[in-house]
């Protein structure tokens, strides 16, 4: 009987893999029935005869994510129990309070960042109040993204805490309830010098369309725009109908903005713009860097192509696959890749290699033989493929120094606006808001008293040195002049962070400034000293 279900089963498999008529799809349907064969008899004699109790079920699905990775970063199964992942992928929204949390020092979650107009905001916490209890339970032996679970739930319900203020000493049992939260994709839309509109855009869920059609209008209403800029500087993308319809707002009617093209030439769709257009004549700029990705490189690479906007900023990360949610039962799902973007020239946006990456996951350097060059729709100018968008115009980003990267890691510029949230109760508007000498001298002495490694690049480099004379044995006989070399590179903690001034102050007032305006203020705060918008601003426009 047994060996009678094995055969209707692997029947069964093998008439999903092989098409009649074709070698090649039979071998590959007796290989993947041998396969999984194998598997499952694996499977039973792990079951029947592994010293320890092993957990099936689990294997099963650990050896699924680990086939899953092995394919790209982006296909993914998503368990059953997961069904906030799936509401965020497609509406932007959950059902929570609305707050960043982390855990402190000492074990106890610290909010770290509050939403604006959220339950959390409307009960009157703020960033820096720590939470002690979740519903009654201790927070100090739970993981943070226990912590998270318990916070999350079904819109209408209520959660309970026990909170130590940020300014006050007393635990407070606080009782929100938790509401349909939506994270807004415009964090910051408004009215630069010389009447130049400026949309800060992070993501591409369901209404960001709207929103930015919404922001244009408004931006119209303020002053007569001589050019909108959108910055999509890392935004890692969202859904595609979002971004075909924002790019609809630019172009006529029936333009064709990306192909998804997969391996079944069935599922191949062509997205064209189906909306009148909002503005077919306001000059744009749109601003990229290394972390816009998927939507972000499609309305990038549209405009590009059809000379509508001018490209500004550093390449773009190279995300150009088509991801599906599918059903594969008992309430799993499968995030997979089924198809690959290609702008209206025909450019792939997908990198050429997975592996070829940058630290931050971008595109790594890739050779010019492999860059095939494509024309814009238009102009005809000359753009190329291989892995993101180029743009226009590169604008590198500020460079900051060792100890600047430092502060922020070690969220020592967060713990101190904290301070400064709880000793000040309120702060000039964002585009005004400087920290005075005095009040940066505070700041020096306060994060003297904090451990973050404030070693500038030539101690560290210097150390590296001193190491590899001494393994050589070369360190003895040039011991007096690296030492004074040392002595000149040295410097306190404080002299450091006075020198770097200039750098650190900027960051500073941005976090600062975040916590008495939410996000809209930190972006508010943060243009002023954004070297890459000013450059945007000053470029001679091709559209």
């Amino acid at each position: 009987m047994e060996v009678m279900k094995r055969m209707v089963f692997w029947t069964v498999l093998l008439f999903m893999f092989v098409q009649p008529g074709k070698i090649n799809a039979q071998s590959a349907g007796f290989k993947a029935g041998k396969s999984l064969d194998i598997q499952l008899n694996v499977l039973k004699e792990l079951s029947m005869l592994y010293v320890d109790s092993v957990t099936i079920d689990r294997l099963i699905l650990e050896a699924v994510d680990i086939m899953l990775e092995s394919l790209d970063p982006y296909t993914v199964m998503i368990p059953a129990d997961d069904k906030e992942s799936i509401e965020m992928l497609t509406t932007g929204s959950y059902g929570g309070i609305g707050a960043l949390i982390r855990k402190n020092s000492e074990g106890a979650v610290l909010l770290s960042e509050i939403y604006e107009n959220s339950p959390a905001a409307k009960a009157g916490l703020v960033a820096g109040d720590l939470i002690v209890e979740i519903d009654g339970t201790s927070v100090i032996p739970l993981k943070i993204d226990e912590c998270s679970s318990r916070m999350k739930g079904v819109a209408g319900t209520t959660v309970r805490f026990s909170i130590k203020p940020l300014r006050g000493d007393s635990i407070a049992d606080i009782k929100i309830a938790r509401e349909k939260v939506h994270i807004p994709d415009i964090v910051y839309s408004g009215v630069l010098a010389d009447s130049v509109g400026y949309i800060r855009l992070t993501g591409f869920t369901v209404g960001a369309a709207k929103s930015v059609k919404q922001a244009i209008n408004e931006l119209k209403e303020k002053t007569q725009l001589k050019r909108l800029i959108i910055d999509l500087r890392g935004n890692g993308g969202g859904l595609l109908d979002e971004a075909v319809n924002i790019v609809s707002l630019f172009v006529p009617k029936g333009t064709k903005v990306v192909s998804a093209l997969g391996r079944l030439k069935v599922t191949d769709i062509v997205y064209l713009t189906k909306e009148e257009p909002l503005d077919l004549e306001i000059p744009l700029v749109i601003m990229v860097n290394s972390s816009s990705a998927s939507s972000s490189e499609i309305v990038a690479g549209a405009l590009q192509d059809l000379d509508r906007a001018t490209v500004v900023g550093t390449r773009t990360f190279g995300k150009g696959l088509v991801q599906s949610i599918r059903d594969v039962g008992y309430n799993y799902k499968i995030k997979l890749t089924t198809a690959k973007y290609y702008t209206p020239s025909g450019r792939c946006v997908q990198a050429i290699d997975y592996s070829q990456r940058n630290e931050d996951g971008s595109v790594g350097n890739i050779p010019d033989s492999l860059r095939k060059p494509f024309k814009t729709l238009v102009k005809g100018r000359i753009v190329y493929d291989g892995g993101g968008i180029t743009p226009d115009f590169i604008i590198e980003p500020q460079k900051f120094s060792r100890i600047t990267a430092s502060l922020v890691m070690g969220e020592v510029l967060h713990e101190y606006s904290l301070e400064y949230f709880k000793n000040n109760l309120s702060i000039e508007t964002p585009d005004k808001f400087t920290l005075t000498d005095d009040e940066y001298e505070e700041f020096v002495k306060w994060a003297d008293t904090k451990d973050f490694d404030y070693r500038t690049s030539s101690e560290v480099e210097l150390e590296r040195l001193i190491q590899t004379l001494k393994i050589e044995t070369l360190y003895t006989e040039n011991k007096d002049d690296i030492e004074n070399i040392e002595k000149r590179l040295k410097q306190g903690k404080r002299a450091v962070l006075k020198k770097m001034v200039f750098e650190i102050k900027p960051l500073l007032e941005e976090e600062i400034a975040g916590r008495y305006y939410y996000q809209k203020g930190r972006v508010e705060s943060m243009n002023r000293n954004d070297n890459q918008l000013k450059s945007a601003l000053a470029i001679e426009l091709i559209n």
